[in-house]
């Protein structure tokens, strides 16, 4: 199959529980889930859908990375740099080894591409 399609990604109940995720101090436990898309030929790409509840947490993704906001509203500020509020609609790009903070104020979903540079 060429093109795989998620119906109406910003809504879709297709999505798997992936467990919870401890904060940061002060920060309520978050609820992971999401949907991954595999690509023929190129199963290393890691793709699909990602949700998590609201909550603070420390990105621990060291390749660079494309998404997509479907839902939900937060900020996320770069080691050192000022905050990048974002809002349904807005798509971030995400340099290697990009640290920081996540501040998600309501249930975030987003499609994603993690770009492996190797």
């Amino acid at each position: 199959m060429k093109v795989q399609k998620i119906a109406q990604a910003a809504t879709t109940d297709q999505i798997d529980a992936r467990g919870d995720m401890e904060g940061v101090s002060g920060s309520p436990v978050i609820a992971l889930s999401g949907k991954k898309v595999v690509i023929p030929g190129k199963e290393s790409v890691n793709t699909g859908i990602f949700e998590c509840t609201a909550g603070s947490y420390r990105r621990v993704i060291k390749q660079a990375e494309i998404m997509h906001i479907l839902q939900g509203e937060g900020s996320f500020t770069p080691d050192g740099e000022e905050p990048v509020y974002f809002r349904p609609g807005d798509a971030l790009f995400f340099a290697e080894n990009t640290e920081g903070l996540w501040v998600i104020e309501s249930i975030m979903r987003k499609v994603y591409v993690i770009v492996d540079a190797n």
